[in-house]
């Protein structure tokens, strides 16, 4: 395993008003940067407007397809990351649209990248976006880890002040991802300058 850090790239997935991403994903960040092999890069998706409406050609087909300008920064930070952690609540048993417009606009950014996710909802605490995010990742021929962080009832874990009041579990847990997410992260790294490009079947 190389000794040089990892680029991580926090992703906040939900951009809904009075959302609680930015809560869980703030603490999540400090827990990577105190890991001590991560750069963290905190993007969150309500600063990038993120159309539905997608090109003729999908970026499996065509990477360097056109893209608002305003996505420029998002599409280059996700192409630098050599690791990524969704942090994805759940809507209606899913994961929210806007997270599903940020992978459709990309291919190549996602290929042969390691990823994690910290969920959060009422009752299952985000596993249920979090499998289906798998599948999805899946084709894009990103790696997901087995490891997670989950929030259920997140609105009793967390105080005021953004803390938890039982960090115990939740520590260990970022601990164990984190940990899978270098190891895989760096691998992949490495494998990526070899790899045959992926096309679309």
């Amino acid at each position: 395993m190389p000794s040089e850090t990892l680029k991580l790239a926090v992703i906040i997935g939900s951009v809904r008003e009075g959302r609680f991403g930015p809560v869980v994903a703030n603490w999540f960040t400090e827990r990577a940067e105190r890991h001590g092999r991560f750069t963290v890069d905190l993007i969150d998706l309500a600063d990038t407007p993120l159309p539905l409406e997608l090109p003729p050609l999908p970026p499996a087909l065509q990477p360097d397809m056109a893209r608002p300008a305003e996505m420029a920064d998002l599409t280059r930070r996700i192409e630098a990351a050599d690791a990524i952690v969704v942090v994805t609540p759940e809507y209606n048993r899913s994961f929210p649209a806007s997270l599903k417009a940020a992978i459709d606009w990309h291919y190549t950014e996602w290929e042969a990248k390691a990823i994690g996710f910290v969920g959060y909802s009422g009752g299952s605490g985000g596993l249920l976006a979090v499998e289906q995010l798998r599948q999805v990742f899946g084709e894009l021929h990103a790696h997901t880890v087995r490891d997670y962080v989950s929030f259920p009832r997140y609105y009793e874990l967390f105080g005021p002040d953004g803390a938890l009041k039982d960090p115990e579990g939740p520590e260990r847990a970022a601990k164990a991802l984190l940990d899978q997410l270098l190891w895989w992260g760096s691998v992949l790294h490495d494998a990526r300058r070899d790899r045959p490009r992926v096309t679309a079947g």
